[in-house]
């Protein structure tokens, strides 16, 4: 593994955008809403399940154009389901020029309650509808709520997937070793847009800007992830802080935008391992 990590042209950061496209087992709704009263347990909660379906109704198609505008290429993370409810939305999300993500099933079957049979079927059956619907087989795979299970990135590896975007501990993508073979673990945000739901959507600007400045100016080479949601941050709440968030990060001249896939060939391709002591300052 080389000793050296950096960025392509030596960028300061690189920053990517991810956007989930998500659904619920039927008659479930998202267990997070805008509402401040939650209808009692054992109601079905159609005002949620509604909320929950705004992200493959319209507001995937806000994204695609905020990201357009913006000249973005994305990393879509897309339920399976999704795929097969929204099949213009998904196809369409090719077409403008983005990834779209392996990212299970049903957003509420998380890998971690599975059996690894009952894993590794849901894996691939995802990938299969996604490769159906797209007319390209996903690189990469977003676990849903991150709750992946120790065998998950074995079971990605036998898919000979590129990357996976569950990494929870590192700052910065690497490639690590599974039974099955090599993967680019990828981290993700720690503050998606979701983490607004009652609060003013300005709370995005003020963590978003603050972190990219603070690794931009004192961590380079440095990794940041801006993730959104189709039902939430497609939203045009939640779109206009966003909008301001991109023109920021894109002013600095030291930026390398890129999608998850692009970041893991090139780590896959340089054998980046990043040593923690480098955050240590003489």
């Amino acid at each position: 593994m080389t000793s050296e990590y950096k960025w392509p042209n030596g960028k300061r950061i690189a920053v990517s955008v991810t956007a989930m496209l998500e659904t619920w087992s039927e008659g479930k709704a998202p267990p997070y809403s805008v509402q401040a009263s939650p209808v009692k347990q054992g109601v079905v909660d159609h005002a949620g399940i509604a909320w929950g379906s705004y992200g493959g109704k319209v507001g995937v198609y806000r994204l695609i154009n905020l990201f357009r505008e913006n000249g973005i290429r994305a990393t879509f993370g897309v339920n399976g389901k999704c795929a097969e409810l929204y099949p213009e939305a998904v196809a369409q999300i090719v077409k403008s020029g983005h990834d779209v993500a392996g990212h299970a099933y049903y957003q509420d079957q998380l890998l971690s309650y599975m059996t690894p049979e009952e894993e590794r079927a849901t894996i691939k059956r995802s990938l299969d509808i996604l490769e159906k619907i797209t007319g390209q087989r996903p690189v990469g795979w977003i676990s849903p709520s991150m709750a992946f299970s120790e065998h998950t990135r074995r079971f990605l590896a036998e898919e000979k997937l590129l990357w996976h975007g569950d990494a929870r501990d590192s700052d910065l993508p690497r490639v690590v070793d599974t039974p099955s073979g090599t993967i680019v673990h990828i981290p993700g945000s720690d503050f998606t847009d979701n983490r607004v739901l009652r609060s003013s959507s300005m709370d995005l600007w003020d963590v978003h800007t603050q972190t990219f400045d603070y690794l931009y100016h004192r961590e380079a080479p440095a990794f940041m992830v801006l993730a959104m949601h189709c039902h939430f941050g497609g939203r045009p709440m939640i779109s206009a802080v966003m909008d301001k968030v991109f023109k920021h990060v894109l002013k600095h001249p030291e930026v390398w935008l890129a999608t998850y896939a692009e970041i893991a060939q090139w780590v896959a391709a340089n054998k980046l391992v990043a040593d923690p002591r480098r955050l240590l300052r003489a």
